[in-house]
């Protein structure tokens, strides 16, 4: 039996909120949350100019639904995928985290987030707050419990932790941020964008030997 023109356009429907939020991704990365409209979200997306509203009560709520379902939703189901793995090292959880944080996030679109959120912070301090409290806040904790559980094995050496923590994310953060602006320039920052996984992995191999009490095992 065939499917009705009803349900079609049902099924459709159901699909609007994340046509929504995709296209406000795209245009949040390429333009900015300043420049970034409600109409040019429904045009992007493909629906009428009061479509968006049926959905989300503003601009704002859109950026924290499309914040939500990309970069919280991911640091919250590696954390409990980090909670299901036994029998690793804590330089070995470090490795498996960020590389399911490029896979998900740092190679994403999702990424263009962070540099969005660095040249308006300012701007929108709401925003910024809320960016801070459900994204960064909990990738920090994420990391931080790594770290802790290093140290507490004797794996690490004692180390400050917030110092840890900001140390391992400023090349996430640093990626992410040239991905972004320099990089798209031919000619800038060819060493990162050339490989930009690979860069990560330097950077927390180069780390993890001045973390480590002896001299560490390879985590790859």
């Amino acid at each position: 039996m065939g499917e009705t023109g009803s349900s079609r356009w049902q099924r459709k429907k159901d699909a609007r909120p994340g046509e929504i939020l995709d296209a406000a991704l795209t245009l949040f990365v390429d333009k900015g949350y300043l420049a970034t409209k409600m109409e040019d979200i429904a045009r992007a997306a493909g629906v009428t100019k009061g479509t968006p509203y049926l959905y989300f009560q503003n601009k704002e709520e859109i950026f924290k639904a499309v914040v939500r379902e990309t970069i919280v939703a991911r640091v919250h189901a590696m954390s409990a995928q980090l909670e299901q793995l036994h029998g690793f090292s804590s330089s070995q959880l470090l490795m498996l985290a960020l590389e399911d944080w490029w896979i998900h996030i740092g190679s994403t679109r999702a990424a263009g987030l962070c540099k969005l959120m660095a040249a308006e912070a300012t701007n929108f301090p709401e925003l910024t707050r809320f960016y801070y409290d459900e994204a960064i806040l909990p990738a920090r904790q994420l990391l931080g419990h790594i770290i802790q559980r290093g140290m507490d094995s004797g794996e690490f050496r004692p180390l400050h932790l917030d110092y840890a923590i900001d140390t391992l994310t400023a090349p996430m953060m640093m990626t992410m941020i040239l991905s972004h602006s320099f990089a798209l320039v031919p000619g800038c920052c060819d060493s990162i964008s050339q490989d930009p996984l690979q860069f990560l992995k330097t950077s927390l191999q180069l780390m993890l030997q001045g973390m480590h009490q002896t001299a560490p095992q390879d985590p790859q």
